[in-house]
C-alpha cells in the first residue's frame, strides 16, 4: 500500500492549524472510483482544457459541464464487490451491545435528521454535485474522493445557505473514495460524531442524508444488508437506504445518530445495491492529515474526457401558450428539476456513460409530469413527447440528447415567460 503526496504550497488563513503533519496515511489497494473505466484501465491525467471537447457544429457537449461524477462501483472493485454478493458477509467480531442499551440509545430517523442536518453540506464545482459533512468545528469536511477530483474551483454550501470556497485537501484515500477538505470556518460549526463501524452488523438500521439531484437534506432509511470484505484492504457496507447522484459523500448513521460510513456507490448491475465506506477509514485520514492546495490536487487528479459522438440537436421552439394553466409553482418545479438533472446527467454523458445520463433525464421528466398541476397540460405533453421520441431511438447517446432537447425547449419558453416576452 502506498500514498501519493502532491507537491505545492498551502493556502492559508488565520484559522489554519499550525502543527506539522504526521506521517502520511496509507491508501489501500482496492477502491471506489467515479469513472467507470474498464477493468485494468489507469486514470489518465490531463488539464481541464483537454476535457472541454466540442460537439457537432461547435456545440458544447450534450450534457456540459464536463466533470464525470457518478457514485458507483467501477473496475476491479465492482467485480470484487458484486462477486462478494454471492459469498458470506463478514460481520464484527466485537461483542454487540445489549438489547436494553441499544433500545435506550435508539433515535428515530426524524430525530437523527433534526440533529444532523445542520452539519451536512453541499459540495459543488464544475459539473460536480455531492454532499459532505463536518467532522471538525473549524471547517474540516469529509466527502468522497470522486466528488472533488480534478476540480480546481469548489465551493461548500452550509446549512444556512452561505457559500465558502474550498481552500485545500487535507487528506485523501483514492482507493477507498474518501477525502477531507477544509474551508475557512466563519464561526464554530456543528459537527457529526463518528461511530464504531466495526460494530455494524447485517440487519442494523441505517439512515442516509444527502442531496439527490440537488434536493438538499433528503433523508432516507433502510438496513445494513451486509458487511462485504472486498479484499484485505477494503470492506464495504452494503445498505438498502438509497444512494442517488448528489448524495455521494453524505453521512450514513446508526440508530444512535453516529456516523458509521460515507455514502459512496451504487452498483448499477443490480437493484437497490448501495454501498458505503466504513467510518474507520475516515478516522485514519483525520489522524494523519497531509494538506495540499486544491489547485494542486485538481491538476494531479484530472481525467481526460472520452471522445463523444456527434449528435444533431433538435430543440423544439414552444409558443408561450404552452404554459397556459401553469402557475409560478409549476414553473419553479420545472426549472429546478431540469437544472438539477442536467447538473447530474451532464458529467455522466461527458464521461461516456450515455445510458445513465439518459435515465437521469427520463426519471426527471416522469417526476415533473407527476408533480405539475392538472391545469399545466402543455409542459406535460412536451415532456411526454420527449420521452416517446427518446424511447424510439436505439442509441443511448441520442436518447440523452432527445431528452436534453426537450428540457432546453421548456427552459427556453419558461425564460421567455419570466422575462415578459411577447409572441
Amino acid at each position: 500500500m502506498n500514498h501519493r503526496s502532491l507537491p505545492g504550497e498551502l493556502h492559508d488563513d488565520d484559522q489554519r492549524p499550525g502543527a506539522a503533519p504526521p506521517p502520511r496515511p496509507q491508501r489501500g489497494r482496492g477502491g471506489l472510483h467515479a469513472g467507470g473505466a474498464p477493468e485494468g484501465t489507469e486514470r489518465r491525467r490531463a488539464t481541464r482544457g483537454a476535457r472541454r471537447s466540442a460537439g457537432p457544429g461547435g456545440e458544447p457537449p450534450a450534457c456540459s459541464p464536463p466533470r464525470p461524477r457518478w457514485p458507483r462501483l467501477a473496475g476491479t472493485v465492482a467485480a470484487a464487490a458484486l462477486a462478494a454478493l454471492g459469498c458470506g458477509a463478514a460481520g464484527s467480531s466485537g461483542p454487540p451491545a445489549s438489547a436494553a442499551e441499544r433500545l435506550a440509545a435508539a433515535m428515530t430517523p426524524a430525530q437523527i435528521a433534526a440533529r444532523a442536518t445542520p452539519a451536512v453540506v453541499t459540495i459543488r464545482g464544475d459539473g460536480s454535485l455531492g454532499a459532505g459533512f463536518l467532522v471538525r468545528d473549524d471547517g474540516w469536511i469529509a466527502t468522497n474522493f470522486h466528488v472533488i477530483a480534478g476540480i480546481p474551483d469548489l465551493e461548500v454550501v452550509l446549512s444556512d445557505e452561505s457559500e465558502h470556497p474550498v481552500l485545500e485537501v487535507l487528506a485523501f484515500d483514492e482507493e477507498r473514495d474518501l477525502a477531507i477538505i477544509r474551508i475557512h470556518a466563519p464561526r464554530k460549526l456543528p459537527l457529526l460524531p463518528l461511530g464504531d463501524s466495526g460494530a455494524v452488523r447485517p440487519g442494523d438500521p441505517v439512515v442516509a442524508i444527502g442531496h439527490p439531484l440537488g434536493l438538499a437534506d433528503t433523508v432516507s432509511n433502510g438496513l445494513v444488508s451486509a458487511v462485504r470484505v472486498v479484499d484485505p484492504a477494503l470492506t464495504l457496507l452494503q445498505i438498502s437506504a438509497p444512494i442517488a447522484p448528489g448524495s455521494s459523500g453524505g453521512p450514513l448513521f446508526n440508530e444512535r445518530g453516529e456516523v458509521i460510513g460515507v455514502a459512496a456507490a451504487v452498483a448499477t448491475q443490480g437493484q437497490n445495491l448501495n454501498f458505503g465506506v466504513p467510518a474507520v477509514y475516515l478516522k485514519e485520514l483525520l489522524v494523519h492529515p497531509d494538506p495540499v492546495p486544491l489547485s494542486t490536487f485538481a491538476a494531479e487528479t484530472a481525467d481526460e474526457a472520452p471522445s463523444l459522438p456527434a449528435v444533431k440537436r433538435s430543440v423544439p421552439h414552444h409558443a408561450l401558450t404552452l404554459l397556459r394553466g401553469c402557475n409560478e409553482g409549476d414553473l419553479l418545479v420545472m426549472a429546478r428539476t431540469m437544472d438539477g438533472a442536467i447538473q447530474v446527467g451532464s458529467p455522466l454523458y461527458n464521461q461516456g456513460d450515455f445510458a445513465s445520463c439518459y435515465h437521469i433525464y427520463e426519471g426527471a421528466a416522469l417526476d415533473m409530469e407527476r408533480r405539475l398541476g392538472a391545469a399545466c397540460r402543455g409542459p406535460k405533453r412536451a415532456l411526454a413527447e420527449g420521452r416517446r421520441k427518446a424511447a424510439r431511438l436505439d442509441d443511448s447517446a441520442a436518447q440523452a440528447w432527445a431528452m436534453r432537447d426537450a428540457f432546453d425547449g421548456l427552459l427556453d419558453v419558461i425564460l421567455r415567460k419570466v422575462h415578459g416576452d411577447e409572441e
